[in-house]
């Protein structure tokens, strides 16, 4: 698990490389996913089972704002990447300046907002009837920190395309650890609710960025920025934004999906329904971290080498991922096919929430073997700097399918059809993904020998 040199991601067999980086990213996926699914089990336990479906109407807005931070992050970060594949450092300095100055404003600008139109936002994401006070207390407080979380998640991708996985990894790991403890203390000890929650978890932003703030000040950073590069460049910015446009888009379409379900639900079941999917959904964080977290070891192989022309190196990253993923994916279906009543229960002791759960979750589930594909084929084009493809692809499931599917296949089948919802998309995005991606390899992925 040792880190790696920039130019070691041009040089190391794929295999052994995409280990490297991907073992980090996935433990700190895991940690953090850890936290969020402790979090979740805490509240539920300590605070009761609505306090979850609260949580799980604030996280979409939250998150949103925070995902800034991540696409100017990974945007940024596919040029970064191919900068330094390319030995560019200086236009690698530029972009790192202009993420940070970019993730300021509009995060800042975006909080501002959310707290001058809270009520409206809390009763559109699903926050009615007794959901509506403690999600409120969660949002308000929550969203002050989430300028920090845009700058921790945007930091971090930069760390990885330094090629230094290992930071990477601590910096999801220290918040995740602070912020279980300070929820033991805030709502356990002293018995804050709510309140508790939400600080514990805003704090846990703070100490994230310092740890970030520290790593890009030390020697292990190869950026080292001038106040001349946080200027806006626009050339830099207009590349930012259109590979860092995917992620947003995605992250928007997840925000608009928890509209949707959150209301849907809430209609079709009640307050029950929505926990049940506030419950699947954390396992959605959770569960699928090692494969999450070889897509995070992918991208930056992948930029550096395109970047580098070594396209035979591309083509084996591309196999060697999807293999990988595939595999983690399936295990992962295989455990939750056979244990979702055991996982409900870890939550809450709700007895309707446990017995309208585990169905629930297998569903979701259903199609988990083949996501790999999907995951891997979208990355390779936003790591490869092709805005457009990356986008599609990474719209494909929830916006092209899935919300789609939520809005036709309930007023045939009622409830049952929000969660077919969820592998019929699966399944289609797959299949237009592995066409996209094959055609790519086929075409632009040529060994130079070849092509000559």
């Amino acid at each position: 698990m040792a880190n790696v040199s920039s130019q070691d991601l041009g040089s190391q067999p794929i295999s052994k490389l995409l280990i490297k980086q991907a073992l980090p990213a996935s433990i700190g996926i895991l940690v953090m996913s850890l936290n969020i699914l402790v979090d979740t089990i805490f509240v539920g336990h300590w605070i009761g089972s609505t306090a979850i479906a609260a949580i799980n109407v604030v996280l979409p807005v939250s998150f949103f704002i925070a995902a800034l931070g991540m696409s100017i992050g990974i945007g940024g970060s596919s040029i970064i990447s191919r900068a330094l594949g390319a030995n560019n450092y200086e236009k690698a300095l530029k972009t790192f300046g202009n993420q940070i100055t970019l993730t300021l404003v509009l995060t800042i600008s975006l909080v501002v907002i959310g707290l001058l139109f809270a009520n409206s936002i809390i009763d559109s994401f699903g926050g009615k009837g007794a959901i509506f006070e403690p999600a409120k207390i969660y949002y308000t407080i929550v969203l002050y920190g989430v300028p920090l979380l845009a700058l921790c998640m945007m930091g971090n991708t930069v760390i990885r395309a330094e090629g230094k996985p290992k930071f990477a990894m601590y910096a999801m790991m220290i918040p995740s650890v602070s912020n279980l403890l300070m929820d033991y203390i805030f709502i356990n000890l002293l018995d804050y609710g709510m309140e508790g929650a939400a600080w514990a978890t805003t704090l846990s932003y703070g100490i994230c960025f310092l740890f970030i703030l520290w790593f890009f000040l030390s020697k292990n950073s190869e950026l080292k920025i001038s106040f001349s590069h946080f200027g806006l460049n626009f050339p830099v910015v207009k590349e930012i934004s259109s590979l860092g446009f995917v992620t947003l888009a995605r992250q928007a379409v997840v925000s608009i999906t928890y509209l949707f379900m959150n209301n849907i639900l809430y209609e079709l079941g009640g307050e029950t329904s929505v926990t049940a999917y506030a419950i699947v959904g954390r396992m959605l964080m959770f569960a699928m971290f090692p494969v999450l977290g070889v897509t995070q070891g992918f991208l930056p192989i992948a930029g550096f080498n395109y970047g580098a022309k070594n396209y035979h190196r591309v083509r084996e990253a591309i196999n060697t991922a999807i293999k990988y993923a595939a595999i983690l994916a399936t295990l992962v279906f295989i455990v939750l096919m056979i244990f979702p009543e055991a996982i409900t229960r870890m939550f809450t002791t709700d007895v309707d929430v446990i017995a309208q759960t585990p169905n629930d979750m297998r569903w979701v589930f259903a199609a988990t073997p083949i996501i790999a594909l999907q995951l891997i084929g979208a990355a390779y084009f936003q790591a490869i700097g092709k805005a457009i493809p990356a986008l599609l692809l990474t719209l494909c499931r929830q916006g092209f399918f899935f919300i789609p599917l939520i809005m036709i296949l309930p007023q045939f089948y009622g409830e049952l059809g929000v969660w077919m919802s969820f592998p019929i998309s699966d399944l289609l995005a797959t299949i237009v993904t592995g066409y996209f991606l094959n055609k790519e390899i086929k075409t632009n992925l040529i060994p130079k020998d070849i092509q000559s």
